[in-house]
C-alpha cells in the first residue's frame, strides 16, 4: 500500500538554504535577534516568512504539525476529551459581556463587518465556547464533565513578533475547556489534564518543568505553564534544586529566595512556555449563565477550566532545545520524514547494483513496515556525493537515514543506517534494517 506514495527529494517542496553563512537566508531584519529554531527551520525549508509575526508552513513543517496533533488528539481524547471547531471571527459584543474587549487592549486584532458590528480575531476561546454551552439550556449534571477542544489558528497582535515561531502573530493551538458540576470536580480535571500534558512531553521527550504561574487576562484562581528550559525563553523561572517548588518569576514576591518546603535556595533559568492551564472557576460561565441541572433539578453555574497547548510553538521549542547550531534535531515521534534512502553517486561502482538494492530494501519495507514506506523520502540527487546529500540530511533532521555505500557489494549486501538521534552509525544487512526500524513509531 505504501508503493505508490514514494517521495523524492527533488520533487519536494521544501526550498532549502541550508548553506547559508551568518545571518544569511533566515527572515532577520537588521539589528533584529534571532534565535536557532528560526534560522534552522527558515534554513530547513520548513518555514517562509510572509510579514512580521506571519509564516508560510511549508509541507514538512506541516506534516511535523500534523504528527504533533494527532498526538495531542491521543492524550485529549484519552481523558474524555470531544473536539470540536470555533469560529475564528468572535463577535465584540461578547468580549464586552465578559471585560476582556478591553482589558485584553491593542493585543486583539479588531475589525468591523460591512454592517459595522465588531468582530475580533480569537486569541483564545473562553468567550465563544461557554455561549456555546449555556446556548443548550437543559444541561443535565449527567452530562458532565464536558471536556470540548479544538486545535486552531489564534492570532495576537503582538507589538514586536521575534524568534519565528516562537512569538508570532498568527499561530496554531490546541485549546481544551472543561465544565465540571463542583469545585473539586473541576480540581479532578485539572489534575486530569496536567498529567496527560506531562504524558504528552514524555512523549516527545522533551524536557520541561510545570511552575506556578499568574492568571493574567484569562483569570481564574489556579494556574500553571509548561515550560521548556531555553536560554532564549522570555520566561524567567525560579527551581528548587531538590524539585519541591516551581514558579514564573511574576508570581513571586521579591523577597522570597528560598523553597517554601525545604529551604533550599532557589535557582534561577529561563524558560520557553508551550502549555498553560486555569481553573476558572464561574468567571465565564455566569456571564453567559451556563447552566446545568444538579441531581436536586436546580440550576447550578458549571465551574469551569481552559487549557492551551502552543503547536507551532512546540514545534519550534523543540528544535531550538534539541539541535545544534546547524541541524535540526526532531522529537521522532513528530519528525517530518522518518526515514531518508541516499543511493549512491550517479556513475561510480556502486550505482547500479547499490540503486537495485536500495529500490528492494524499499519495497520489502513497504510490505513489513506500510506506516513507515508513507514516511520514506528518495535523496535522487545522484549527481551529488554521499558525503554532501548526508550533510544535508544530517541538517534536515531525519531521524534515520539508510546509504547504499561501498558495502553494499558485499555477500550479504551491507547497508549503512545513520541514528541521527542516537549519534551512532550502524553497519546492518537488510533483515537488520527491517528489524531495526520496526521498532519506529509514527503517530
Amino acid at each position: 500500500p505504501g508503493r505508490g506514495k514514494r517521495l523524492r527529494v527533488s520533487q519536494l517542496f521544501q526550498p532549502l538554504n541550508l548553506q547559508a553563512g551568518g545571518e544569511a537566508g533566515w527572515d532577520g531584519r537588521a539589528g533584529e535577534p534571532a534565535c536557532r529554531s528560526q534560522k534552522l527551520m527558515v534554513q530547513g525549508g520548513l518555514i517562509h516568512p510572509a510579514s512580521p509575526g506571519c509564516y508560510h508552513y511549508l509541507p514538512p513543517a506541516v506534516r511535523a504539525m500534523e504528527k504533533l496533533v494527532r498526538v495531542m488528539d491521543e492524550e485529549m481524547q484519552g481523558i474524555g476529551g470531544q473536539k470540536l471547531n470555533m469560529p475564528s471571527l468572535s463577535s465584540a459584543e461578547l468580549w464586552r459581556a465578559s471585560g476582556r474587549w478591553d482589558e485584553m487592549g491593542p493585543e486583539l486584532f479588531r475589525l468591523a463587518d460591512r454592517h459595522g458590528k465588531g468582530y475580533c480575531l480569537g486569541p483564545t476561546h473562553e468567550e465563544a465556547v461557554t455561549e456555546l454551552v449555556a446556548a443548550h439550556s437543559n444541561l443535565s449534571y449527567r452530562q458532565l464533565p464536558l471536556r470540548l477542544y479544538q486545535v486552531t489558528r489564534k492570532f495576537r497582535d503582538e507589538p514586536k513578533p521575534r524568534f519565528g515561531l516562537l512569538r508570532s502573530r498568527e499561530f496554531y493551538m490546541k485549546d481544551m475547556y472543561t465544565f465540571d458540576a463542583s469545585e473539586e470536580a473541576a480540581r479532578q480535571t485539572y489534575d486530569l489534564v496536567c498529567d496527560a500534558y506531562r504524558s504528552l512531553f514524555d512523549r516527545l521527550g522533551l524536557p520541561f518543568v510545570k511552575v506556578r504561574a499568574a492568571t493574567g487576562s484569562i483569570g481564574g484562581t489556579v494556574s500553571h505553564e509548561f515550560q521548556l528550559p531555553a536560554d532564549i525563553g522570555e520566561d524567567r523561572l525560579v527551581l528548587c534544586p531538590d524539585g519541591h517548588f516551581a514558579a514564573n518569576v511574576e508570581t513571586l514576591s521579591r523577597e522570597q529566595t528560598s523553597c517554601p518546603t525545604c529551604g533550599e535556595k532557589l535557582t534561577q533559568s529561563r524558560g520557553i512556555e508551550v502549555g498553560h492551564t486555569f481553573c476558572l472557576g464561574t468567571k465565564y460561565s455566569s456571564v453567559s449563565n451556563a447552566v446545568f441541572y444538579s441531581s436536586e433539578n436546580k440550576l447550578q453555574l458549571a465551574e469551569m477550566g481552559c487549557y492551551g497547548l502552543g503547536v507551532t510553538r512546540i514545534l519550534a521549542a523543540s528544535i531550538e532545545v534539541l539541535s545544534t547550531e546547524d541541524s535540526i534535531r526532531w522529537p521522532s515521534l513528530i519528525a517530518p520524514y522518518q526515514l531518508c534512502f541516499i543511493p549512491p553517486k550517479r556513475g561510480s561502482k556502486e550505482e547500479e547494483e547499490g540503486g537495485a538494492l536500495l529500490e528492494r530494501l524499499y519495497h520489502h519495507l513497504a510490505d513489513a513496515l506500510p506506516h513507515l514506506a508513507s514516511d520514506s523520502v528518495l535523496d535522487d540527487r545522484t549527481q551529488m556525493t554521499i558525503g554532501k546529500r548526508l550533510k544535508d540530511a544530517s541538517k534536515l533532521g531525519y531521524p534515520y537515514v539508510v546509504v547504499a555505500g561501498k558495502r553494499v557489494r558485499e555477500d550479504p549486501p551491507v547497508f549503512e543506517i545513520w541514528n541521527q538521534n542516537a549519534g551512532e552509525v550502524l553497519f546492518l544487512t537488510k533483515e537488520g534494517v527491517i528489524e531495526l526500524l520496526s521498532k519506529v513509531q509514527v503517530p
